[in-house]
């Protein structure tokens, strides 16, 4: 293969996923941003982009009755270490607390608070108003078959 003529990168499927996916998380912290039962600090973090799309890991990865930090990592895809440091800053935030965990007192829990509840709410919203708007500029027909088969590419 000739490597010397890259016009061939941007016209790649994994190119066009990766801006699919970055526009698709723009728009849902914009419309999280705007969201009415996000308490003004979250909201103006998330509109000023000092909430990204590494913090939104922890909305898709954290389930509603809490992980230890590990699991929460493994869960995500991510270090430890890179975990730790969003739970912090969700921490100093207001969205996070870390508590005992009653089957080990040496291991913490990260669970929502219910600042995290109501950005939990949030995304949810956010993210039905983001798809609502794709299924509206590509069609309900096209979104799904896209759908299905990222499925299936992503199950496989």
């Amino acid at each position: 293969m000739d490597t010397s003529n890259e016009s061939w990168s941007p016209t790649h499927i994994g190119h066009w996923l990766r801006l699919a996916l970055v526009r698709f998380d723009a728009r849902v912290l914009e419309c999280m941003a705007r969201h009415p039962a996000l308490p003004l600090g979250l909201s103006n973090l998330a509109d000023r982009g000092q909430v990204g799309a590494a913090h939104i890991h922890i909305t898709r990865h954290l389930p509603p009755e809490g992980a230890r930090l590990g699991d929460l990592a493994r869960s995500a895809r991510m270090t430890k270490q890179a975990m730790g440091v969003l739970v912090e800053q969700c921490a100093a935030w207001g969205m996070v607390e870390r508590t005992i965990d009653p089957r080990d007192a040496r291991a913490r829990i990260v669970r929502f608070t219910a600042i995290g509840l109501a950005w939990m709410q949030a995304y949810h919203d956010a993210v039905q108003q983001a798809e609502s708007e794709l299924r509206h500029a590509i069609s309900d027909e096209v979104a799904t078959v896209i759908s299905i088969g990222l499925e299936a590419y992503a199950g496989a």
